[in-house]
């Protein structure tokens, strides 16, 4: 089935909907947050009703909340289950966190996302997976032409910030020609570049400028040196005075490392350690995500595993270009 029909079953069920709940995955990024409160706008212009939910009860990151209709975001808890629920950048209702008791709970679940290892046999859902849009974000814009909907400034500002967020500024393998056009349609529909960027990129606290120089301090090569890695800890985030949403683009500028094929960052906290893995080349992060139970792209992926730095290293070392070696 294409996805264009599929989209087409979404925007049926969503058109008929009593109620509706939209959420996404745990440790919500740019294009899950984006793509939630896109979603929120285009179905208000639609003038069905929906609520917006996060996976926890941590909050909304703070890089995000300058994003129209952030405001409107609610936790789970006394939430009534809805009649749809839709599930935005989650292979699966079990990434949903504490939003998976709503979704199981729904009369019909509708799932959008654009991860490789999607569960495209969801416990029966209506599933929206295409690995070739470049964020969910796109898809929900794909979305709302089935909807009869012309995307506002708001939705535009939001959807723009998934696409932004989701393909490292444009400079991704999964940016190709067609994600440029759609981000045209989004300016043209009113989101503003620069206003964006600045939000996102150019707006950190001194805490967090204290944490990046710590993380970079870290960059160790390994696998002869065909790999690099740093870490961070929990201390770490309390000495700099950074918040926890302050080291999602960590990983960002340790790629920006030459002469690697691949590096991670790992970060520690209590007795998880939470690994986030980049490509430079060809090698596919996304299956070694995989292999520990994690899941993305085959440039981007993040796993958590139990265990400290040298159980991180001990498990991902071996798997990553050089550890054959």
């Amino acid at each position: 089935m294409s996805t264009e029909v599929d989209l087409a079953r979404a925007a049926e069920v969503l058109g008929s909907a009593r109620s509706v709940v939209i959420g996404a995955h745990v440790d919500p990024d740019g294009d899950a947050v984006g793509s939630v409160l896109g979603l929120l706008h285009i179905l208000d212009e639609a003038g069905i009703s929906a609520v917006p939910v996060l996976p926890t009860a941590a909050g909304l990151p703070g890089t995000y909340a300058f994003l129209p209709g952030a405001d409107r975001f609610r936790h789970t808890a006394g939430v009534e289950p809805p009649e749809v629920f839709v599930a935005l950048d989650s292979p699966s209702p079990q990434r949903l966190a504490d939003g998976e008791a709503l979704a199981r709970s729904a009369s019909t679940l509708v799932m959008i996302d654009h991860h490789p290892d999607a569960d495209a046999d969801a416990d029966g859902a209506i599933t929206v997976f295409d690995p070739s849009a470049a964020a969910t974000g796109c898809l929900v814009w794909r979305l709302a032409e089935h909807l009869g909907v012309a995307p506002d400034a708001d939705a535009a500002t939001c959807l723009y910030t998934a696409v932004l967020t989701d393909t490292g500024r444009f400079s991704y393998s999964n940016t190709d020609a067609s994600t440029f056009l759609l981000a045209a349609r989004m300016v043209d529909a009113g989101a503003h570049p620069n206003d964006i960027y600045s939000a996102v990129y150019e707006n950190r606290s001194a805490g967090a400028q204290a944490l990046l120089a710590r993380a970079l301090g870290r960059i160790t090569p390994a696998n002869g040196g065909r790999v690099a890695y740093a870490w961070v800890t929990d201390a770490d985030f309390v000495e700099t005075g950074a918040l926890p949403s302050e080291g999602e683009n960590l990983i960002d500028h340790v790629r920006a490392l030459g002469g690697v094929d691949a590096v991670f960052l790992v970060k520690l906290s209590g007795p998880t350690a939470r690994i986030n893995l980049r490509a430079k080349g060809p090698t596919d992060v996304g299956s070694i995500a995989r292999a520990l139970g994690g899941g993305g792209h085959r440039a981007a992926a993040g796993a958590t595993i139990d265990g400290d730095l040298e159980a991180a290293l001990s498990l991902l070392l071996p798997l990553l270009p050089g550890g054959g070696a």
